[in-house]
């Protein structure tokens, strides 16, 4: 370790650029595994932080023997902040996990649950009152690769409904969306026989 170092060092700037893509990897791989477990995703989680923590001792021997230097400090913070905006990109576009959505509408709530139930999406419909008269609230669980585009559909039958998104943490639920067409009438008739 120490020869690498070394070497690294012998280079203007090598040394805190590598610090900082060490940095920006472990906290990646940090926030990536914070977020695994809220999910309950355990053995994620766990080898997640077996490499978090082997990137991280290196970079913070790589900075702790070259302390004096103030530009491999700027350069780990610099990686620290970057490894959080990195970590929850990447979250993202994994997009793990299921949600319940929420929407509320005053016009068109019928419409909206009978959309996405033809679908193929489990909607459980209540009607509730607000605060000018009666409204529709409707709740489904779906993948959260999903929500963008369940967003866009109820925001495009209505315009006006209030529409909110928590995460799940357990749910047994497997299937989010129910085939629809041809082969849900197979379906139908084999779960008969």
């Amino acid at each position: 370790m120490e020869i690498l170092l070394e070497r690294l060092d012998e280079v203007p700037f090598l040394l805190p650029v590598a610090i900082m893509f060490l940095r920006i990897i472990d906290v990646s791989l940090g926030t990536v595994r914070l977020i695994m477990v809220f999910r309950g995703r355990r053995i994620t989680a766990a080898v997640l932080g077996f490499f978090e923590v082997i990137i991280w001792l290196t970079a913070i021997t790589a900075i702790i023997s070259h302390i004096t230097d103030w530009v491999n400090v700027i350069f780990y913070g610099l990686g620290f902040a970057l490894g959080n905006v990195v970590g929850m990109m990447i979250e993202n576009i994994m997009a793990v996990g299921q949600q319940v959505v929420r929407f509320i509408s005053t016009e068109e709530s019928d419409k909206i649950t009978r959309i996405l139930r033809a679908k193929g999406y489990g909607v459980t419909e209540v009607v509730a009152s607000g605060r000018e008269g009666p409204v529709g609230l409707g709740f489904l669980i779906a993948a959260r690769k999903k929500i963008p585009s369940l967003i866009g559909l109820i925001s495009g039958m209505d315009s006006k409904a209030v529409v909110t998104i928590e995460d799940v943490r357990y749910s047994n639920i497997v299937e989010y969306v129910r085939p629809i067409g041809i082969g849900s009438r197979w379906l139908k008739f084999i779960k008969k026989k």
